[in-house]
């Protein structure tokens, strides 16, 4: 008789989590576990807000054959006993565990008002909300977008491009991981589709009628969105595995959990050699991809090859008419060559479908995805402890699964 699929619980359903359940799926049995029945494309999630994308996909086009999604999100990580407990109850074992929870927005509660009235665009719910706040707004409105990095830079631009009256404020200059050419070229276009820039202005309270700097002053909104800041899920902290101060979780080379050679961690939430990639989409697929590499060699017994990834850019989208793109050496290090206009735009929005296409053909033909190589040398690996081996718990999944 032939021996059992071994079984691969994959925590997180973006663009990590699915390219690794993916190819994953040609030797195990796979589960993936969302909290959504559709996957979120986030980096578009500020053009779902302004009314003109459904940042959204079809699971069944995006998972490897066979593959199980539940939908439900992971309350707890047992290790011990090589299952994770649902916050509606039940539980789910596994051989292999791949940790792909991403990254979320953080509203600082030393910010008074935040959690309260600013509007977050994050997540796909938080885009929800703010899209229907955005639909009720007169057009004569102020909208005042908090933070300057890239997530704030492209809501700010989308809405102005719709015609709205949109106010940037931020702590430093904006975007602050861009070059003196890139920000030139992104002044340029925000002040062509009159946006309001502040810049070395710190908001230390949110109110009904909109956000105060700490000199005093109230910027009058009807709307304000908060994009200051990106965190990670407290869930591999919460659960015993060790994690960097944001919460991501340590692994070695092979993105194997320091703690546990059965966990396995991918994108936003994953901290290699205690040295994280930049949180993007660009390294969140790789990662994915390397992550099922390594749950592969373990199943065959083979030892698991290292990450080796490069970066390219870094391209914004300022609203539907242009953008900046900034290129990057493999290593991540800028170069001086930066595109402005309907070029980059055009050059952004390639780089969005061929991620889609890349995890469409990875669902169809499992490990036919390559990525690009040779990026920065990284760091040592961590040590790992031994950990005890467990017996698996396989219960119950409830009504929560869908077929992808």
């Amino acid at each position: 008789m032939s021996q059992p699929r071994p079984r691969v619980v994959v925590i997180g359903g973006g663009y990590a989590g699915t390219a690794a359940a993916s190819r994953v799926s040609r030797k195990a049995a796979v589960t993936v576990i969302n909290p959504r029945p559709h996957f979120v494309e986030r980096t578009r999630l500020h053009q779902f807000a302004a009314g003109n994308h459904h940042a959204s996909g079809d699971y069944r086009k995006l998972l490897g054959k066979g593959t199980e999604l539940l939908v439900d999100t992971v309350a707890h990580i047992e290790p011990r006993t090589r299952s994770v407990q649902f916050a509606t109850g039940g539980s789910v074992g596994y051989d292999y565990l791949i940790y792909a929870v991403g990254s979320t927005a953080t509203r600082p509660a030393t910010v008074p008002g935040v959690e309260e009235f600013a509007f977050p665009v994050a997540e796909y719910e938080h885009a929800e909300r703010l899209r229907h706040a955005l639909s009720t707004l007169d057009p004569d409105s102020v909208v005042t977008v908090v933070g300057a990095g890239l997530t704030g830079l492209e809501t700010a631009g989308e809405l102005a491009e719709q015609g709205r009256r949109v106010r940037l404020v931020c702590s430093g200059v904006i975007g602050p991981v861009l070059t003196e050419k890139a920000r030139r070229a992104t002044y340029e276009r925000l002040s062509n589709l009159r946006v309001e820039v502040l810049e070395n202005s710190r908001v230390v309270r949110v109110g009904p009628d909109g956000p105060a700097l700490d000199d005093g002053t109230v910027l009058p909104s009807a709307v304000t969105v908060w994009t200051a800041g990106f965190g990670v899920p407290e869930l591999a902290r919460a659960s015993g595995f060790s994690t960097d101060t944001v919460g991501r979780m340590l692994t070695d080379e092979t993105l194997t959990s320091i703690d546990d050679d059965r966990a396995i961690a991918a994108g936003d939430c994953a901290a290699p050699s205690g040295d994280p990639l930049r949180m993007a989409c660009q390294s969140a697929l790789p990662m994915g991809l390397t992550a099922a590499g390594t749950v592969l060699s373990r199943i065959a017994g083979e030892e698991p090859a290292t990450l080796d990834f490069g970066f390219n850019g870094i391209g914004i989208s300022l609203g539907r008419r242009s953008g900046v793109v900034q290129f990057h050496e493999r290593d991540d290090t800028p170069k001086d060559r930066v595109f402005a206009g309907r070029i980059a735009l055009s050059l952004k929005d390639v780089g969005l479908k061929a991620a889609m296409a890349g995890l469409r053909v990875e669902a169809l033909r499992p490990g036919a995805v390559a990525f690009l190589r040779g990026g920065a040398p990284r760091s040592a690996e961590v040590s790992r402890p031994v950990t005890p081996e467990a017996t698996s718990n396989r219960t119950g999944s409830g009504d929560r699964s869908v077929r992808g």
